[in-house]
């Protein structure tokens, strides 16, 4: 028998109240306040605390209090908000608040069981692995990748960035992570043994703690010569394996497309650009980014047409960064979107305007432009990009019709 605290709204806990009842479990508290809450804990007899993730329940005394007194904690979250609250106090494991009682009861008995508000967005179908790639010359691959990440959170998705670049890792440093065991070439190891797990995962990841939206990072390998623990086929396990596991997968891939050096190496050798490769044509989404000065449209216009070859069934979205006068003179946004529009036939999803303020803050603390330079006008951007493109919100099936925003002139920030 185990004695269960509730601390629901009313009409949830008196349906969890009467199946726990009915399956013999002993229900000592009942009450739909977290103060109240945080009382009882202190005066009874308490193995399992079921708690709605509602601000004026779940809190992080009530996390605390249950992580000191050894009591489980199971969370019932109602909605996208209730679920971001508590992935922000710590709790990455909450069930749905309409979960059924053949979903909630292993739970209490502590055995753990995958939820629909903590796995993907119905199903493994619907989870999306986003790759982000970008020809050499530093167009800002990553900090494109990392923005997008935490976009996707702040909007109440479960995210988790992969950096896949076989020629070093950059996500640890740029969020002020350690790296001492890169968390990818890990999930890789335990993916050739069928060892990886949605448990593996959280133990290999690294947590990015956000009020604004936290997220999981798989950190990328810290020397360039540990490449050959990046498989082609290791790389697509665990994607494969984290589509089980969030609702969108950001990977941060490596700029080298090229496959010649499979002609002269060895069949069953290690291939130095196979987990790029893998990436982009494992990916739902790939992210093409290029930089807006007259060199980095040349190596991105020059390089595009490799990347449309390596992964030719995979939509791709243009982005172009640090679009600025200095460097294309008068009117850039619209110098940018012709020069793409002339040479290589392509119309930008987005013109990030140049923001070496809002970037360098970013870097020098560790931490997101979302979270760093909140107006940034560069994450402004991004955000239009991925509410637009990546996660749209679906159309209201009632009550009055949302307008859709007007487009804005290419000459401005898109």
């Amino acid at each position: 028998m185990t004695a269960v605290a509730l601390c629901l709204d009313r009409r949830t806990q008196e349906r969890v109240s009467a199946e726990a009842s009915a399956s013999g479990h002993l229900v000592t508290v009942r009450t739909t306040a977290g103060r109240e809450l945080l009382a009882a804990l202190a005066t009874r007899e308490v193995d399992v605390a079921v708690v709605g993730a509602g601000r004026g329940r779940l809190s992080a005394e009530v996390v605390a209090a249950c992580d000191r007194a050894g009591i489980r904690l199971v969370v019932l979250a109602a909605g996208e908000s209730e679920r971001r609250h508590a992935l922000a106090l710590g709790v990455y494991d909450s069930l749905d608040a309409t979960a059924d009682w053949t979903e909630l009861e292993p739970n209490l008995r502590g055995v753990r069981v995958p939820s629909r508000a903590g796995g993907p967005l119905g199903g493994e179908d619907a989870s999306r692995v986003i790759a982000v790639w970008g020809p050499a010359g530093a167009p800002g691959r990553t900090s494109v990748a990392v923005t997008i990440a935490a976009e996707l959170a702040a909007l109440g998705h479960s995210v988790a960035l992969a950096d896949a670049d076989p020629y070093g890792g950059a996500t640890a440093p740029a969020l002020g992570l350690l790296d001492e065991a890169p968390g990818f070439a890990a999930a890789c190891r335990l993916a050739a043994s069928d060892s990886l797990t949605h448990d593996e995962l959280v133990r290999v990841a690294q947590r990015y703690a956000s009020p604004r939206g936290a997220f999981w990072v798989l950190t990328g390998i810290g020397r360039a010569t540990r490449w050959p623990e990046l498989t082609s086929e290791r790389v697509q396990r665990v994607l494969a394996q984290c589509r089980t596991w969030v609702d969108y997968t950001v990977v941060d891939v490596g700029f080298n497309l090229e496959t010649d050096e499979e002609i002269t190496s060895d069949m069953f050798a290690p291939r130095r650009n196979a987990a790029t490769l893998a990436a982009l044509q494992g990916a739902d989404d790939v992210i093409a980014v290029g930089l807006a000065d007259p060199v980095g449209l040349s190596r991105f216009l020059r390089s595009f047409g490799d990347l449309v070859e390596a992964a030719p069934e995979t939509p791709s979205h243009v982005l172009v960064n640090r679009v600025r006068a200095s460097a294309v003179g008068a009117n850039p946004f619209a110098q940018v979107a012709s020069t793409l529009l002339r040479f290589g036939g392509l119309e930008p999803a987005a013109l990030i305007p140049d923001d070496p303020a809002g970037f360098d803050l970013a870097l020098l603390t560790g931490r997101t432009l979302r979270d760093a330079s909140p107006k940034s006008p560069a994450r402004a951007a991004v955000r239009r990009f991925v509410e637009r493109e990546l996660a749209p919100e679906p159309e209201p099936q009632h009550g009055r019709r949302r307008h859709a925003a007007r487009p804005r002139p290419v000459s401005e920030p898109a």
